[in-house]
């Protein structure tokens, strides 16, 4: 079997893994906060320090169940999309990395009450983040990774999907004997299976 050929089981596995990091991880505490007033220190969660992190993980999720039926065309266009994602959360888990006092504000202002930048500077000591933001960033690069898969083999993919799909030939009426499934799709395609 060739690269193109395994390319489907390669890439959705790849979006199904990335999507589930990505979820996985917005659940788990991705930056500590310790305060300069010797209070307990502030476990910010991932979908409190990267807001779009939840949701765009189930939007991963999905893409990838339904890039294992998609037609043709639509494996290009699951694809870009989850190119775009990845790149937009690589920068994003980046962007929180290098500035990771910027996304505790929210966080903070919940646990004490205050906002603004000043109060916020007089609370925060120090922000220390954990793995998790590392990890679900090596989630993000298999994501990429994987919709580059895509992109570079679609086109030598089984035909998927023929058992979702209505064709012509499928509603043409049948010759001998018709059973209760058939009768029923005959009625869903809206034809009497009595006639």
């Amino acid at each position: 079997m060739t690269f193109a050929q395994r390319g489907r089981s390669i890439s959705v596995s790849g979006f199904l893994l990335a999507g589930a990091i990505g979820i996985i991880s917005s659940t788990q505490t991705w930056l500590t906060v310790e305060r300069a007033d010797a209070g307990e220190a502030i476990l910010v969660p991932g979908a409190s320090a990267l807001v779009l992190l939840a949701p765009l993980s189930l939007a991963v999720l999905a893409l990838g169940a339904a890039l294992s039926i998609a037609a043709r065309v639509l494996r290009v266009i699951f694809a870009v999309l989850a190119g775009a994602a990845s790149v937009f959360l690589i920068w994003s888990t980046l962007q929180l990395l290098a500035a990771p006092v910027d996304a505790v504000g929210p966080s903070v202002t919940d646990a004490t009450g205050l906002a603004g930048g000043g109060a916020l500077g007089d609370v925060v000591q120090a922000v220390a983040p954990t793995a998790w933001p590392i990890i679900a960033l090596v989630g993000w690069v298999l994501l990429l990774a994987a919709s580059v898969v895509v992109l570079v083999t679609w086109r030598g993919w089984k035909a998927g999907g023929r058992r979702y799909r209505t064709d012509a030939a499928d509603a043409a009426p049948h010759d001998g004997p018709v059973d209760a499934v058939d009768s029923w799709d005959e009625l869903s395609r809206g034809t009497d299976p009595t006639r």
